[in-house]
């Protein structure tokens, strides 16, 4: 390009932001609004016809309320229904084959799957803080969740 055809270019695109800025500040102002206002009733029957459902504060208020008399009645009649329940405690039970060279770890996990115990980790560390932790004997031993860990520890412990 030439430099007369950069001015000429130039040139051009300083009168087309002069017009776009005429029209923007010159043009017509707002959109007029040719929207007719409706009243309370009109919009409420607008809005419903398009499937909405309207209430008023105190509609709303007294339905959240209903509901919420509905949800205690619903928890009054499971409490009722669990006094009713005869309460049964699950024991489990199961046989522990202790090998040589296992470890507390490996117990405590071994008796946290059989649901005897809750914390595999909190049983190492009992057996630890009694310092027992040496003292694993090799066999087969019966135990249960009714046992406490100290029982437990005492039976598979020297």
């Amino acid at each position: 390009m030439t430099s007369k055809s950069m001015r000429s270019f130039a040139g051009g695109l300083i009168v087309a932001a002069g017009l776009c800025g005429a029209v923007y500040f010159f043009g017509p102002g707002e959109a007029t609004d040719t929207s007719e206002k409706l009243s309370e009733d009109d919009m409420k029957e607008s809005l419903a016809s398009k499937g909405y459902v309207i209430h008023s504060e105190k509609e709303w208020e007294d339905q959240i309320a209903e509901e919420q008399s509905i949800k205690d009645k619903a928890e009054a009649e499971k409490e009722t229904e669990k006094e009713k329940e005869p309460t049964e405690k699950i024991i489990y039970r199961t046989v522990l084959k202790v090998s040589k060279g296992s470890t507390s770890i490996d117990v405590g996990k071994t008796l946290q799957k059989a649901k005897v115990i809750k914390n595999a980790n909190e049983f190492s560390d009992e057996v630890e803080k009694k310092g027992k932790a040496n003292g694993l004997r090799p066999g087969t031993y019966e135990v249960d969740s009714e046992m406490t860990t100290d029982k437990i520890i005492s039976i598979i412990f020297k």
